[in-house]
């Protein structure tokens, strides 16, 4: 499952971020953000109309992401792995 396709409120947890190819700048900065395997995210809201940005939490901190970008994180749910 992806990071866009939880519904606003809900929570999982970060599988991993996927790389376009070998030096992924955008991936990599989602790592640094915190977007690493394990962390528990959650969908704090999303912008009507196609829903980009979305605003997702990590810890205490939160991020508006492009839906493209959040497209790209890989999480799960309730311990059901990612399609």
């Amino acid at each position: 499952m992806r990071l866009t396709d939880l519904s606003k409120g809900a929570t999982a947890l970060v599988e991993r971020v996927e790389d376009i190819h070998a030096t992924d700048p955008i991936a990599q900065r989602l790592r640094d953000l915190g977007f690493v395997a394990g962390e528990p995210v959650r969908v704090v809201a999303r912008a009507p109309w196609g829903a980009d940005p979305l605003l997702v939490q990590i810890g205490s901190t939160r991020f508006a992401l492009r839906r493209a970008e959040a497209q790209r994180v890989s999480v799960t749910t309730n311990g059901e792995p990612a399609q």
